[in-house]
């Protein structure tokens, strides 16, 4: 029998770090590959973590309520002596340089504003100007200046300023003496503490709204072949896959196909490069049941058909709503839609996920009156119409890609095969 060390593995796109939630085993008991060996939190998911190997748990190397950098050692567990490790695939210089990298703009953005007097360049060199992203949320949180930010001495790797380092300093923080306004109000004011997911979508659509100048474009798209398609087929769908189908599978189908034709669409910018994506991952904002958004993701949606498509969007949408997405599950998007009609807005101006450089909402399909074009003549006839919005970074889109693409997304709609049935 020999001992190795259970990494904590890569949880998804820009996860760096996670929040031990719960240990599901004890010392001494018996974990099987792919069990659930401990619950953790990322600034995306709740999530548990499966053991990467059959053994017995030997010692835990974190407890709840640490936070835990990606590829550091959680546990040490008992294998037979057969058992291959994973160790030569942790690079640790490496990971270092990538986190490098992931926060170099947050760094940079820190000292460009901070004076340059001694004091303040001698305390950013003890903690070497990193900041994770818990250290900069909680920096936040609690209203803490760039300067005081970068005073505060670090005891993580290369004398970092780790979750305990901010903490201590703040309860050794002086209170603010604050204003004492003359305003009164007759009425109640109930204070509603944002929850940690609230936190995260507030400051990552701030981040946006910072990094990528949002152009939108709008189209009306005449949806009435496929809501009468949809009307027809729709308990033939039922009784064949034991499922419902919503309009989201085919305007992702849409999407998808509208990204083949324009690949440029399926892009993130990194520094003065702009990263061509292969995959076509289509994110779908997902309202959950406490009013906050999350952003589940179908991979290759290129490659599914619409049954294949129709069930995935399904089961997503039920784990968000249960709390059973994984990381994987929200990892790795590559363009972004969001179905606004569902709470009845005719249009909307969705902000862009970050790397990303554009996302598309979806109204309200309503009847309207509208002019109908035959051979004979025009005459006003009845449609289910919905506006599009397509919002996009200006600093890669221009307008007329982001407008072509728009409208082969109306195309492929307007278009929709009628004769496809699920016999």
């Amino acid at each position: 029998m020999k001992i190795v060390e259970m990494i904590m593995p890569q949880m998804g796109e820009s996860i760096l770090e996670c929040t031990v939630l719960a240990l599901l085993k004890n010392v001494g008991d018996t974990v099987e590959a792919d069990e659930s060996l401990l619950e953790v939190a990322t600034d995306k998911v709740d999530t548990e973590v499966p053991s990467l190997y059959t053994g017995v748990v030997k010692e835990w190397l974190v407890k709840v309520d640490d936070v835990v950098p990606i590829g550091s050692a959680v546990a040490l567990i008992e294998v037979a002596d057969d058992v291959e490790t994973h160790e030569a695939l942790i690079d640790p210089e490496s990971a270092a340089s990538e986190l490098e990298q992931e926060f170099s703009a947050q760094v940079k953005n820190l000292k460009e504003t901070v004076p340059t007097d001694r004091e303040t360049v001698t305390a950013s060199e003890k903690n070497n100007g990193f900041f994770s992203p818990l250290v900069l949320t909680i920096a936040e949180k609690e209203g803490l200046s760039k300067e005081e930010l970068l005073s505060i001495p670090g005891t993580g790797l290369d004398n970092r300023v780790t979750k305990d380092d901010i903490l201590a300093y703040l309860n050794a923080r002086p209170a603010p003496t604050s204003k004492v306004s003359s305003y009164k109000s007759s009425g109640e004011i109930e204070i509603l503490e944002m929850d940690r997911m609230r936190k995260m979508i507030a400051q990552r659509m701030l981040d946006s709204k910072r990094i990528s100048p949002h152009v939108t474009s709008f189209i009306e798209t005449d949806m009435t072949p496929i809501v009468k398609w949809r009307d027809r087929i729709k308990h033939q769908f039922q009784a064949k896959t034991g499922e419902g189908i919503t309009f989201t599978p085919l305007l992702i189908h849409a999407v998808a196909q509208a990204i083949v034709k324009y690949p440029m669409i399926n892009v993130s910018v990194e520094g003065d490069k702009i990263l061509i994506k292969k995959d076509i991952n289509i994110g779908m904002a997902v309202a959950l049941p406490n009013g906050n958004l999350i952003v589940p993701v179908i991979h290759r949606a290129d490659q599914y058909n619409l049954t294949e498509l129709t069930l995935k969007v399904n089961e997503l949408v039920k784990r968000a709503r249960n709390n059973k997405l994984t990381a994987d599950d929200l990892a790795n998007g590559t363009y972004t839609i969001s179905n606004i009609g569902t709470f009845g807005n005719l249009m909307g101006t969705p902000i862009i996920m970050q790397p990303q450089v554009a996302i598309m909402a979806f109204g309200a399909i309503k009847k309207k009156p509208a002019v109908v074009e035959t051979p004979s003549g025009d005459f006003v006839g009845i449609k289910h119409l919905m506006f599009i919005s397509h919002s996009y970074d200006h600093r890669v889109v221009d307008g007329s890609l982001g407008g072509m693409f728009l409208k082969q997304v109306s195309d492929n709609l307007e278009n929709f095969d009628t004769q496809l049935s699920f016999d």
